[in-house]
């Protein structure tokens, strides 16, 4: 379950950033100060993102989960960061098309096919219209991990 995991001091409400580099520094960042990452992750997403884009355009609300490869992590974890105002990512599986990205899923990960089964679980709740407004409307840690454990439990 995703929701066990959260550690609430990854997670960010009302994040200020202007691009998908400043999510990438910011988010990525505060992996980096808790020690769930190396110095280089930030860097390496913003690189990942180039080639393999993150963003989602979940019934008209952008979602992104960036990641990058697992020599840049130290331990599992993942951060959570709902945006101020909406950032342009590029639409996963595009090279051009964009979407306003407010809710972002940062993986942390350490093996490489492990994280396919926690892309799945977010998707799972990300597509939940009402989860996912539940979500955008947060404003504290606390909240987010108590709707994303309500979604785990009814699935």
């Amino acid at each position: 379950m995703i929701w066990e995991e959260l550690d609430r001091s990854l997670i960010v409400t009302g994040m200020k950033a202007e691009s998908s580099d400043d999510v990438m520094k910011g988010l990525g960042g505060l992996l980096v100060r808790h020690g769930y990452t190396k110095e280089t992750y930030p860097e390496a997403l913003i690189t990942r993102e180039k080639d393999f884009p993150t963003g989602l355009d979940v019934d008209g609300v952008g979602v992104a989960i960036p990641h990058t490869d697992v020599s840049h992590v130290n331990k599992v974890g993942t951060a959570i960061a709902v945006l101020d105002h909406p950032v342009t990512f590029v639409q996963m599986g595009t090279d051009d098309e964009t979407v306003g990205v407010s809710l972002v899923f940062m993986l942390a990960v350490v093996n490489p096919t492990a994280h396919i089964d926690q892309l799945q679980r977010i998707v799972e709740i990300i597509q939940d219209k009402e989860v996912l407004k539940q979500l955008m409307e947060a404003k504290e840690a606390e909240k987010i991990i108590e709707i994303i454990k309500e979604k785990e439990n009814s699935l």
